[in-house]
């Protein structure tokens, strides 16, 4: 029996280990001022990643695209170093957090946040919009960083030998807003939304800590008796020294799925049935026990032109229009010089500049 075992667990490991450096072999080499590999299992996880979101697996054909699209990007790469875009690959591949682009890096990640703050009504947490940039990308947070970075890299090298051509795109016009207006103005509807302030008591997983939560909550509710006026004198004390609570503005909460899935229905039905001023009865939350009373109402509507794009928005829906057709133009340049760039790298002037081992895609 023992060597049975034995002879099970040698099989195990040998397949493991073949399994393992069959990932560590090259898919393809990238050569424009240095030798660098593309492994299998960098392939792997990004064919893996792709056949996710198409729902199916991906054919030989699909898989050497994903392929060339990650050659192509390392060409640029060493491109940009080439040309001293950047000072060194070693600053891009260990993320350093002087990197000239962590400024611009950080920047978007705190548009993406205040982004999903104005959607669902308050500011994420780190678990929720770690969560919501895996959902939309297919990447963990620290690898949609890196792609970022790799991003801002490639626009300042493209503007750099293509700057003139980027710079010169052509301002959105008014008849150009009015058409993308016309053509969805069905979704440009604003849903039935709230602002509210919020008390909350949170409570840990046992059932001690959710029993003192519930004492707490329920004395400071008898103690507001509905009065928007004492509601805020609460709030007010949630500042102090162990005041065994949390309390402020909320944010704004729209009335929809996205905005649903985040708080529960439960959570939904209560603040809005209340009107404005109105204090809440307490709500059993996910992680603690809640009273909340809305500061502000706005009813459903179509907006127009001159609407902020959302309540509280400085942005109106003529410039939302206007700033999401010229980005939709500079993408347009981008992709046109990004490729011809990519020819270049490709071409006959930079033979050998890379080598695909296509023995070494069939897994």
């Amino acid at each position: 029996m023992k060597k049975i075992l034995f002879v099970f667990l040698l099989i195990v490991i040998t397949a493991v280990s073949a399994f393992s450096q069959a990932n560590l072999q090259p898919a393809a080499t990238v050569n424009l001022i240095r030798t660098i590999s593309i492994n299998v299992a960098q392939l792997r996880s990004d064919v893996e990643r792709m056949e996710q979101a198409v729902g199916r697996r991906l054919s030989q054909e699909e898989r050497l695209q994903v392929l060339d699209v990650m050659i192509n990007e390392r060409l640029v790469m060493q491109a940009a170093e080439r040309d001293r875009v950047i000072s060194t690959m070693y600053d891009y591949i260990n993320l350093n957090r002087n990197n000239q682009f962590e400024n611009e890096v950080n920047q978007e990640i705190q548009r993406l946040r205040g982004a999903m703050a104005q959607e669902i009504g308050r500011q994420p947490n780190e678990q929720e919009f770690h969560q919501a940039i895996r959902a939309q990308s297919g990447l963990e947070f620290s690898l949609f960083k890196e792609q970022l970075r790799r991003q801002y890299i490639s626009q300042k090298y493209l503007e750099q030998r293509k700057g003139d051509v980027i710079r010169n795109v052509q301002q959105t016009t008014e008849a150009e807003i009015l058409a993308e207006y016309n053509l969805r103005r069905t979704e440009l509807f604003q849903p039935k939304t709230i602002r509210f302030s919020m008390i909350q008591v949170p409570y840990g997983n046992d059932a001690a800590s959710r029993t003192r939560a519930r004492t707490l909550i329920d004395s400071i509710h008898r103690e507001i008796g509905g009065n928007p006026s004492k509601f805020d004198e609460v709030v007010a004390r949630s500042f102090l020294p162990n005041s065994g609570f949390q309390a402020g503005d909320a944010g704004y909460l729209p009335r929809n799925a996205e905005a649903r899935n985040v708080v529960g229905q439960s959570f939904m039905d209560v603040a809005f049935s209340l009107n404005q001023a109105q204090v809440s009865r307490v709500i059993e939350g996910i992680q603690g026990f809640q009273i909340i009373k809305v500061t502000e109402s706005y009813e459903e509507k179509q907006l127009g032109l001159t609407d902020p794009v959302q309540p509280g928005a400085r942005v109106t829906v003529r410039e939302y229009i206007g700033q999401f057709l010229m980005v939709q133009k500079q993408q347009t340049i981008l992709l046109q010089v990004t490729q011809e760039l990519v020819e270049e790298l490709r071409g006959p002037a930079n033979r050998r500049t890379f080598t695909i081992f296509e023995n070494n895609l069939n897994w």
